[in-house]
């Protein structure tokens, strides 16, 4: 079944339903989670977006971003005052702007990501889908249940 018909019935996007079933065909494949290749670079993008969302660098934002980016929040991020779904990267841009102050450096089952951790636990991942150099995909996970289920490993600068 194609992404675009999968993302409405899990509400996520269409970028958001193919790395979901990606992650899934490796579970049940038994594969390592992906590394190697391109995690670097990943990781570098990631840093470049919280540093630019943090302050100082905010023009610097929608270069980071593909032009039909998507910003999803789940239920438990919405009511964190996360946005419900702005679209292009002029939108999902300005949703950050100033706002990822405690956000750290992650990897989010084996991907570059970020975790905004509160009293020692994780609140919120930052889920990215980084598709050739630039930012396709942010998903907020806030909904304690699914970030059990998330293998995150915090990047200490």
């Amino acid at each position: 079944m194609p992404s675009e018909e999968i993302a409405p019935i899990v509400d996520r996007s269409p970028a958001a339903a193919r790395k979901l079933a990606s992650r899934a065909r490796r579970r049940v494949q038994g594969a390592d989670p992906p590394s190697g290749a391109g995690l670097p670079r990943q990781r570098e993008i990631v840093a470049a977006f919280l540093a630019a969302s943090r302050g100082g660098g905010f023009a610097a934002l929608p270069a980071l971003l593909d032009p039909d980016v998507v910003l999803h929040s789940d239920r438990a991020a919405v009511l964190t005052g996360a946005s419900v779904r702005p679209r292009g990267a002029s939108a999902v841009a300005g949703t950050f702007r100033g706002r990822a102050q405690g956000a750290r450096p992650a990897l989010i089952d084996g991907g570059a990501g970020a975790v905004w951790p509160a009293g020692g636990q994780p609140r919120m991942a930052f889920d990215f889908t980084i598709t050739a150099g630039r930012i396709t995909g942010i998903n907020l996970i806030a909904d304690p249940g699914h970030l059990r289920e998330l293998r995150l490993e915090v990047i200490e600068d």
